[in-house]
């Protein structure tokens, strides 16, 4: 059940009817399957054909929740602002690593739609938006072995050094690129991807500035899967190499070279910061509800946990945060989706509280808890270690602050 209060006073009743489908979503398909998976000691079982995760992808699918990011004009739900934010949200309180697979399993397909012509829409988005089995799955191929967070530093000065090059790299050969690279083990869907928007290096001689976007089939000769990630937390999340070895894709497929390169990559970091925004807070009111509800039943010193003035203190700082991540999070999705410029350095804020947040309220609840807080059988203890990953993953937040100050600073220029 819902158990937070709609702070927009005449939120939409499609709006409405969004939230409580997408949470029985959550509630009935993905907890259980997370649950499942989190348990499975060999990351490659995640990953296998009759996994579970096939399972939720499938009826993720069928519900269309994989064209969130698909205008309608080509079939997608097309959701934007609060109805986005609302998703997002139920999807993470049912389970990170999971409602990180869905979101991104649209990232090359949503990005033709936005940047691509028309015949790569037919050929490329419309399959997609068609999909109803998961046969389509997208995956985000930008960080490499030696690059992690640094890629994501878009306008700084390391960004334009010329020593600072990309580890795949496209080379024209008439009609066709060729790839040639190897992206790091912590690709989200890397393992099970059908399709990767692969940040590449097209012009060394300006370095990681000189970048540029290609969709790349994943069944094409010379691409390889490598190692899946054997991680702490967001287990169910299937992360994985990917190794490209004189993989020619058509010249079209490239459909952002390095003139059009930084705006595209800070958009992409503004979305995915944004969207992880939105997921976080989910996580976070995940632990809230859990621990508000175990320290109800549990009785110690005579009485039951909430009838402890230190329990109520904790409950009320948990309630507090999750209500200002949404707040925050929220204001920032609308926003950005609302301009033609949306703000970079709010959505780093909104990652980076957002996820702390997570952080912070899981542990409480691991807390109040007790012992129970360190056992399997409780779903606070997959909340911490989902959410610790969170403070790394499509940025770590010490580095992504370094890029939002750098951006903060750019904006204001000197009095």
């Amino acid at each position: 059940m819902i158990t937070y209060r709609e702070l927009v006073a005449e939120l939409p009743s499609e709006y409405e009817t969004l939230k409580q489908s997408v949470h029985r979503f959550a509630a009935q398909v993905m907890r259980p399957a997370a649950l499942a998976l989190d348990r499975m000691s060999d990351p490659g079982e995640v990953a296998a054909p009759d996994s579970p995760l096939r399972q939720v992808l499938r009826a993720a699918w069928g519900l269309g929740y994989h064209t969130v990011g698909i205008p309608v004009e080509y079939g997608g739900l097309g959701l934007r602002g609060l109805a986005r934010h609302i998703l997002l949200e139920e999807l993470g309180w049912g389970s990170a690593g999971l409602a990180i697979s869905i979101a991104v399993a649209g990232f090359p397909f949503s990005a033709v739609a936005a940047c691509g012509e028309g015949p790569l829409i037919e050929r490329l988005v419309k399959p997609f938006v068609a999909d109803r089995e998961a046969k389509f799955i997208g995956c985000w191929a930008i960080s490499e072995p030696a690059h992690g967070s640094d890629e994501l530093g878009v306008a700084t000065d390391e960004f334009y050094d010329p020593k600072i090059r990309g580890q795949v790299a496209a080379i024209l050969d008439g009609d066709s690129y060729i790839i040639n690279g190897q992206k790091a083990a912590w690709i989200s869907n890397g393992a099970i991807a059908s399709h990767a928007l692969t940040y590449l290096s097209l012009e060394r001689s300006i370095g990681l500035s000189g970048g540029g976007v290609a969709f790349i089939p994943l069944d094409l000769p010379g691409v390889s899967h490598g190692g899946i990630f054997n991680k702490i937390g967001q287990r169910d999340l299937a992360q994985g190499e990917l190794f490209f070895d004189d993989v020619r894709i058509p010249k079209e497929y490239v459909f952002v070279g390095a003139a059009g390169y930084q705006l595209t990559l800070t958009r992409t970091i503004t979305a995915a910061t944004t969207a992880m925004a939105a997921v976080f807070t989910g996580v976070a009111r995940a632990a809230y509800e859990e621990a508000m509800s175990y320290t109800q039943q549990r009785v110690q010193g005579g009485k039951t946990l909430a009838d402890h003035q230190l329990v109520r203190k904790r409950l009320f700082d948990m309630f507090t945060k999750v209500e200002a991540a949404r707040a925050l999070s929220r204001a920032t999705m609308i926003y950005n989706h609302a301009t033609q410029s949306p703000s970079l350095e709010n959505a780093i804020a909104a990652k980076i509280f957002c996820t702390e947040a997570a952080f912070q309220v899981t542990s409480d609840a691991v807390q109040l808890f007790g012992a129970n807080g360190l056992s399997k059988d409780y779903l606070v203890e997959k909340l911490f270690r989902d959410a610790r990953v969170s403070m790394i993953e499509d940025g770590s937040n010490d580095v992504l602050a370094l890029t939002g100050a750098h951006h903060l600073i750019l904006r204001s220029g000197p009095s």
